[in-house]
């Protein structure tokens, strides 16, 4: 599992940042004023990419977050049995099994190409860019 670091006062909205070991997209970066002898605190808000819980972080504007990495890989669907798609990794060649998000129900047909994610160890269709 790849994993980065950055300082919570570097994050911008629609970043990636882990929040309770759960990757999260992040929605607004509010920043406090330091004062005459404490540090500047930031408030990140998130949204997680597979349950679209909300979920916050506070700290010094110095300490530091994980950031996920993102792997795109390729593979070729070889059969959809109702909502799930089994399909094999063409650099690899395991095969996965993996549920289709409702926006792609039908734009997935057996025999194609396609392209998917891994975040964390968490393999899906959904569109994470």
């Amino acid at each position: 599992m790849n994993i980065a670091k950055k300082a919570l006062k570097n994050f911008k909205p629609g970043d990636l940042i882990i929040i309770d070991n759960v990757p999260c997209r992040v929605e607004d970066v509010r920043t406090t004023v330091s004062g005459k002898h404490g540090a500047a605190k930031t408030r990140i808000e998130a949204i997680g990419l597979f349950d679209n819980r909300r979920r916050s972080i506070i700290g010094s504007s110095d300490d530091e977050a994980e950031v996920p990495m993102i792997k795109r890989k390729k593979a070729q669907v070889l059969s959809i049995i109702n909502n799930i798609a089994q399909l094999m990794d063409l650099e690899t060649y395991e095969q996965i099994e993996i549920e289709i998000p409702e926006e792609k129900k039908d734009k997935i047909k057996e025999g194609e190409e396609i392209y998917y994610y891994e975040i964390m160890g968490i393999k899906t269709l959904k569109d994470l860019k």
